[in-house]
């Protein structure tokens, strides 16, 4: 799973495990909603430290803008995506395991002082490529344009379900 078409990658996206997936594609999806090219790349803290080093190097050559890292368990992977570059990070807790990601969650969030790392809820997929889009929309106002769009379609699907809460409850909304 790599570049998409042959725009540049903004967002490069790491993950520890294979078993991850399903819940990581769910960022490139949204990703992809807001046009911004991204990539994912499986490499754990753990197991395969050398293999994020190498990637987080191309990742500065190549001009990738934003890393996001997705973890369960122990989640060390945005922390030390953050201890080694000082490129905006979002941590991504997944909620696998035993705790359900609360693990996931404490690990990501509690960040020593100058290694910052953003961080989505626990499975929070869409809101750590919107979190993504958002930084990048400081600098490419076309992504700008399609999170206001984005907003907008959100904002309409949460109306007309509320308008359908309050028909079903007799209410005329």
């Amino acid at each position: 799973m790599s570049e998409q078409g042959s725009k540049k990658i903004l967002v490069g996206i790491l993950t520890g495990s294979p078993n991850d997936v399903p819940k990581v594609v769910k960022v490139r999806e949204t990703l992809d909603e807001l046009g911004i090219p991204s990539e994912i790349v499986i490499a754990s803290a753990h197991r395969t430290p050398d293999k994020v080093f190498t990637y987080l190097d191309r990742a500065h050559a190549e001009g990738v803008e934003v890393l996001i890292g997705c973890a369960g368990v122990a989640a060390h992977l945005a922390g030390v995506i953050a201890g080694h570059t000082r490129l905006p990070v979002i941590g991504l807790p997944l909620g696998n395991g035993p705790l359900s990601g609360w693990d996931s969650l404490l690990s990501t969030v509690q960040m020593p002082p100058g290694v910052p790392v953003a961080t989505v809820a626990i499975d929070g997929a869409r809101n750590a490529a919107v979190l993504a889009g958002r930084i990048l929309a400081l600098k490419y106002p076309a992504i700008d344009e399609k999170l206001k769009e984005l907003a907008r379609v959100e904002r309409e699907r949460y109306d007309q379900s509320a308008d359908e809460a309050l028909v079903k409850l007799g209410h005329k909304g």
